[in-house]
C-alpha cells in the first residue's frame, strides 16, 4: 500500500519565519541544524569503534577478560532494539524531544562509564549508552527528512555516509591511543564535550514539526523484537568464539531467534500501531534497498573487522598504524559518498549509483582475494581505496530511495526498519565471515607448523607460547622461517574469504537491477 503524496506547494513547516534575508536565513538554519547532527552521529558513530582498540586494556585493568564480549555485545544489542522504537515514536510525537534524550542518555551512559571500577558497571554503562545511541543515527537521518526535500537531500546523506566513514577509522586510532597515552576513560569523557554541544546546537536551532497523533505503543512488538534480536547478536558473536556451533548454548539461542522472530510477525500482524508495519514490505523499493544494504554491510564490516589483524601480522605495523592504514578506504568512502549525494540532489538521477557500487566492489574484493605477503603495500592501500568508493556509491543513496518510498510523516520508521535490518544483516555477516576466517587460519597454523618438526617448538618457548596467545609484535621476534609460516598462513587464510563475499555481491547486483528509479520528491508534505 502506498501513501498519496501531496504536490501542493505548501510553504516549509519547519524552519522559523522568513527574515528580510529570505532565503539565505532558511540556508544558515538547515546548515546550524545539520551540524548540530553531525556531532551526534559522530558520537554515535564513534562509540561502535573507538573500543575495538582500547578494550584489551580496559578489560585487563579492571580485571574482567572473561566479560569482554559482553562490552561490545550490550551496546550493540541495545543499538539495535532502539532503533525502531525510536523510529515509530518519532513519526507519532515528533523528534525533537526524543533526539534531546537520545543525547542525554547517551551521556549519562558515558559518565557512568568514566567512573566505572569493575566489569559489571562498566557493561551497565555500554548498555545505557546504547539506548541513547540507537536514537542518534535513525533520528539524525530522519530530522534531516523534516527539514530538507527528498530531492535535496542527497548532498547531506552522502556527508552523513562520510561521517560513519571516517569513524570506522578515526574510532580505533583514538581508542589506541588514549590507552597508550592519557587513559582509557577519556574514552568516555570525550563524549561530554561533543555531546553538550550537540545539545545546545538541537535545543537553540532545532525547530521540528509537532505531531499529536494518538496510537497505541506496541508493547508485544517490542517484547517479542528485544528477545529475537538478542537472541541473533548473541548467536553472530559468540557462535565459534565463546561456543561451539553445535553446543547447546547456540542450538537454543537459534531456537529462540526463529521463534520470536515468528512472534513478531504475528504481533506485528494484529497490533492497532505496529512498530515495523508489515505494509513496507509491500513496498518494492524498500526491500530491494535494505537487502543491497544489506549486502553492502557484510561486505564493509567483514573488511573492517579483520583487515587490522592483516595489516598488523603482515607489514608488522602496531594497532595505531594499521588503523592508519585504513585511511585509503576511508577517503574512497566519503570522496564518493559526498559525489554521488550531490550529483542525486542536482540530476535527480540516482539508480546506476548502487549498481555501480556492486561492479566497484566486487572488483575490489576480487582484487583483495589475490593479495600474497609480497604484494607492494602501495598496491593493498589502492585496492582499500578501491573499496571504499565502492562502498559510498550505494550505502547512503539506498537509506535516499528508501526515505522516497515512504510519506514524510513515516520517514522515521522506514528508515529505522532499514537500519535495524542492515544492522542484524552485518552483524551475521560478520559471524560468517569471522567464522570462516577463524576456521581457516586454525588448520592453516596447526598444518604448517606441523611440518615444521619438533624445532618450532624450541623456537616457541618449549611449547609456553600458546597459538592463540600470537600478537604482532611477538612474531616479528620470531627465527624468520617460524615467522614466514604464520604471517603466510593468516594472508592464505583471510583472502580467500573475501571470494566468499563476492557471490552476495553479484546477489546484490541482480537484486538492485530491479529496482524502481521514482523521483525524488523536490517539496516537503504539510505537517500534520
Amino acid at each position: 500500500m502506498t501513501t498519496k503524496l501531496t504536490t501542493e506547494d505548501v510553504p516549509q513547516p519547519v524552519v522559523p519565519p522568513q527574515s528580510p534575508t529570505g532565503q539565505d536565513a532558511n540556508k544558515r538554519t538547515i546548515f546550524m541544524v545539520f551540524a548540530g547532527l553531525i556531532v551526534s552521529m559522530l558520537l554515535s558513530a564513534l562509540d561502535q569503534t573507538v573500543f575495538s582498540t582500547a578494550l584489551p586494556t580496559i578489560v585487563g585493568e579492571l580485571d574482567g577478560v572473561n566479560h569482554m564480549l559482553w562490552v561490545t555485545t550490550g551496546y550493540l544489542v541495545a543499538v539495535t532494539i532502539m532503533m525502531p522504537i525510536y523510529g515509530k515514536l518519532g513519526d507519532m510525537m515528533g523528534r525533537k524531544t526524543l533526539f534531546l534524550g537520545a543525547l542525554t542518555v547517551f551521556l549519562i551512559g558515558s559518565v557512568i562509564g568514566g567512573f566505572a571500577t569493575n566489569m559489571t558497571w562498566l557493561i551497565i554503562a555500554r548498555v545505557v549508552q546504547g539506548l541513547g545511541g540507537g536514537g542518534l543515527m535513525i533520528l539524525s537521518q530522519a530530522i534531516i527528512a523534516d527539514i530538507v526535500p527528498v530531492r535535496d537531500r542527497g548532498k547531506y546523506m552522502g556527508v552523513m555516509g562520510a561521517v560513519f566513514g571516517l569513524s570506522s577509522v578515526v574510532g580505533p586510532v583514538l581508542g589506541g591511543w588514549f590507552a597508550e597515552s592519557i587513559g582509557w576513560r577519556w574514552v568516555f569523557w570525550m563524549n561530554l564535550p561533543i555531546g553538550v554541544l550537540a545539545i545546545a546546537i538541537a535545543a537553540t536551532v532545532l525547530k521540528l514539526p509537532k505531531h499529536d497523533t494518538k496510537f497505541t505503543f506496541d508493547v508485544w512488538g517490542t517484547l517479542t523484537m528485544a528477545v529475537a534480536v538478542t537472541s541473533i547478536i548473541l548467536i553472530a558473536s559468540w557462535g565459534g568464539v565463546e561456543y561451539e556451533w553445535g553446543s547447546a548454548t547456540i542450538i537454543n539461542l537459534i531456537i529462540a531467534a526463529i521463534v520470536f522472530s515468528a512472534l513478531f510477525v504475528w504481533a506485528e500482524a494484529t497490533a492497532t500501531d505496529p512498530l515495523i508495519p508489515l505494509k513496507v514490505f509491500r513496498n518494492r523499493n524498500f526491500v530491494l534497498a535494505t537487502i543491497t544494504g544489506l549486502f553492502i554491510g557484510i561486505a564493509m564490516f567483514g573488511v573492517l573487522a579483520y583487515m587490522p589483524t592483516y595489516l598488523q601480522m603482515v607489514t608488522g605495523v602496531n594497532a595505531t598504524g594499521s588503523g592508519l592504514m585504513m585511511f585509503p578506504m576511508v577517503v574512497g568512502l566519503m570522496g564518493m559518498a559526498m559525489t554521488t549525494g550531490a550529483l542525486a540532489s542536482k540530476t535527480g538521477k540516482y539508480k546506476w549509483m548502487p549498481i555501480a557500487s556492486m561492479v566497484v566492489l566486487a572488483l575490489s574484493l576480487w582484487l583483495l582475494s589475490t593479495l600474497t605477503v609480497e604484494t607492494p603495500l602501495w598496491v593493498l592501500l589502492s585496492y582499500m581505496f578501491l573499496l571504499g568508493a565502492g562502498i559510498g556509491l550505494g550505502m547512503q543513496i539506498l537509506v535516499l530511495v528508501v526515505q522516497n518510498s515512504f510519506s514524510d510523516h513515516e520517514v522515521g520508521m522506514a528508515t529505522a526498519s532499514n537500519n535495524f535490518f542492515r544492522e542484524i544483516g552485518a552483524s551475521l555477516g560478520g559471524a560468517f565471515v569471522g567464522a570462516q576466517f577463524t576456521t581457516r587460519l586454525t588448520d592453516l597454523l596447526s598444518e604448517r607448523m606441523s611440518a615444521l618438526g619438533p624445532a618450532v617448538a624450541s623456537a616457541m618457548g618449549g611449547g609456553k607460547m600458546d597459538m592463540n596467545s600470537l600478537t604482532p609484535a611477538r612474531v616479528n621476534q620470531l627465527p624468520d622461517a617460524i615467522h614466514d609460516v604464520i604471517v603466510g598462513a593468516y594472508n592464505d587464510a583471510l583472502t580467500p574469504v573475501f571470494l566468499l563475499l563476492i557471490p552476495m555481491i553479484v546477489a546484490g547486483f541482480v537484486t538492485v537491477m530491479f529496482l524502481k528509479e521514482v523521483p525524488l520528491r523536490a517539496k516537503l508534505e504539510t505537517a500534520e
